[in-house]
């Protein structure tokens, strides 16, 4: 299909499970993920008066795929949430960015006239299934070639955090100022009722959960200043002179539970079947960056983005960018010259939590939410992903 004749791949509905903290305990803990995923799958339909007939594909990001997130979890809740056996259903794994990756392969879907009707979304549960967990029954990725290239040895994120902290002159306070905002642009958003229109309430034995359990009101700097840093060991500690150990779990995202997803389709049906075209995908953009920082993927993910699209940051009206660490989004501010006002204006995953699948879709949901609340036409969303990757996202509201 040429581009004259490409299809608009349009939003039509967002919705998310609140974030529950991914430990023993936690809100959400007590839920299989397979009911977790089902629940926002069943909402989707039910919310805009669909047959689950009429779906395409399920596209759902996963990043632990072992235990209770295996065999397909896309497949297994399709069929948990009762839709009919002939819907298919696969899963992605592009590490944080799974669900943002689901979303792109079912607008490009849409876009190139292969679907019609799609549903993309994501789901972890780091209570049920920890991260980690399939490394450690199943070896390491890190193979013998893989050794050869980096002799030295890759590292966790948290490590890669700190070498971006360091790299971009962020202070201890710089981040734990950033981390403290976080929590208050959440706390405010969702005083005001933003997140309403996407949360979904999820029942639980102990009552039903309606609000993210990860947002602390009450953060302040002074208060993460006493918390320790993360990821420093006396190994790493002597490879890695040059760092002062600044990233904590007050500046960090928090492990959580949740599941999202987003309903995408050709404008065309969305008007045959009487459903409002909420925002179009305007352009995508995925890029490979450097594996021992990691995280810097952003950078140039946002760059080749807005070199494809002609538009410059000033053309964008919000901007989402997930708070794996709070090094993360000062160092992309920094590099691409973002207003800090655009900047997750309604908190990011410090606050609102990072549960890895789902997280690409939840940003999707909060950024088309911030452009209908607030009048804007662009917003870019961009996310780091484990192994040094990042994918970027446009949408146009309409």
């Amino acid at each position: 299909m040429d581009a004259m004749n490409m299809r608009t791949a349009v939003i039509v509905d967002a919705v998310r499970t609140p974030s529950g903290r991914g430990k023993p305990g936690g809100a959400l803990s007590g839920i299989h993920p397979v009911d977790l995923a089902a629940h926002v799958l069943r909402a989707t339909l039910e919310r805009n008066g669909l047959d689950s007939r009429q779906i395409d594909d399920v596209l759902l990001g996963c990043v632990s795929q072992v235990g209770e997130q295996t065999m397909n979890i896309a497949r297994q809740a399709v069929l948990a949430a009762g839709f009919d056996e002939r819907v298919p259903a696969t899963t992605i794994d592009r590490q944080c960015g799974s669900s943002q990756q689901a979303a792109h392969f079912a607008a490009q879907g849409v876009m190139a006239g292969q679907y019609d009707i799609v549903i993309a979304g994501g789901v972890e549960s780091m209570s049920r299934v920890p991260l980690g967990i399939a490394a450690s029954v199943a070896g390491s990725p890190f193979s013998p070639r893989l050794h050869e290239r980096y002799p030295e040895g890759l590292v966790n994120q948290g490590v890669s955090a700190e070498l971006i902290a360091e790299r971009w002159g962020l202070s201890r306070d710089d981040l734990d100022a950033y981390a403290a905002q976080s929590h208050a642009r959440a706390a405010r958003a969702a005083a005001g009722g933003r997140f309403d229109s996407q949360l979904l309430p999820v029942p639980t034995e102990a009552g039903e959960v309606t609000a993210d359990e990860t947002v602390r009101p009450g953060t302040s700097v002074e208060g993460l200043a006493g918390l320790a840093p993360a990821f420093r060991t006396d190994a790493l500690a002597a490879r890695f002179p040059e760092l002062d150990w600044r990233i904590t779990p007050g500046n960090s995202s928090p492990l959580t539970d949740g599941a999202s997803a987003v309903l995408i389709m050709s404008e065309e049906k969305a008007n045959e079947l009487g459903l409002t075209p909420r925002a179009r995908f305007h352009s995508f953009a995925v890029v490979g960056d450097d594996p021992l920082l990691m995280l810097t993927g952003p950078i140039p993910a946002t760059r080749r983005i807005l070199e494809r699209t002609g538009l410059g940051m000033d053309d964008l009206d919000a901007y989402e960018v997930n708070e794996a660490f709070a090094s993360v989004p000062l160092a992309w501010a920094a590099e691409v010259g973002a207003d800090p006002e655009k900047l997750n204006p309604w908190g990011g995953a410090i606050a609102l939590g990072h549960a890895l699948g789902s997280s690409g879709t939840r940003l999707l949901g909060t950024l088309l939410a911030t452009l209908e609340a607030t009048g804007g036409r662009y917003g870019l969303q961009t996310m780091c992903e484990g192994g040094g990757m990042a994918n970027a996202t446009i949408i146009e509201r309409l």
